[in-house]
């Protein structure tokens, strides 16, 4: 499809986005993010029991990639690869951390929302950097936080997953309060500032971690 094409479809999309929790127990968090090398795409999920934090799956995907990088459009380039690594997983999560944005996007609907929709899972965004509005430092301590602004709309928050590093941005994707968001991320939060599993997916996205499913 088209870039414009694709737009008309998040307007039309981000309206089914819900913001309750759709979770009664939490199990099973996943990770997903996407790598790339020389024009194909390497989709990576990676799959905790919660909260224990024990690593009991995980696969590769890859494959070609159609549509252009073009910013705001994210998830009409990454969701066919992610959805082919969903078919393979043996467990279904609970719960999905998506390295992109949620609802703090532009047209409300990033990468973890769209996914969320296709996927019928409570989804969260757990991004690096901050895609769409505004937000001021939170404090230096672990769990300090300071919302997201989209004008009057709160559409995340500025997180601090560890004392004096970076901050994450955290998003409602689907089926998630932005409260239960944000106690997810730091609860998969060990050592590092990025929630263990969308670090993980990171790292086999990018090819620097091998997942051998014989041995998870």
């Amino acid at each position: 499809m088209s870039p414009g094409e694709a737009i008309l479809i998040q307007k039309r999309l981000f309206r089914e986005v819900t913001h309750d929790d759709g979770f009664r127990k939490i199990d099973y968090v996943a990770g997903v993010d996407i790598g790339y090398k020389k024009g194909e795409g390497r989709a990576a999920i990676v799959l905790f029991r919660y909260p224990q934090m024990d690593l009991v799956d995980g696969i590769v995907v890859e494959g070609e990639v159609n549509f252009p990088y073009i910013t705001g459009l994210l998830s009409f380039r990454e969701i066919p690869l992610l959805l082919n690594g969903f078919e393979k997983l043996k467990i279904d999560p609970d719960i999905i951390l998506v390295d992109g944005q949620g609802i703090a996007h532009p047209r409300r609907l990033g990468l973890a929302s769209h996914l969320g929709l296709l996927l019928d899972c409570p989804t969260v965004g757990c991004a690096k950097s901050r895609l769409w509005g505004k937000y001021s430092e939170p404090g230096k301590e672990k769990g300090s936080i300071e919302y997201i602004y989209d004008k009057d709309d709160v559409i995340g928050a500025a997180v601090r997953t560890r004392e004096n590093v970076k901050v994450v941005f955290v998003s409602i994707g689907h089926k998630m309060s932005l409260d239960s968001s944000i106690r997810v991320v730091l609860k998969c939060c060990l050592k590092y500032r990025l929630p263990e599993p969308a670090r993980l997916a990171h790292r086999a996205a990018s090819g620097n971690l091998k997942l051998d499913r014989h041995h998870i």
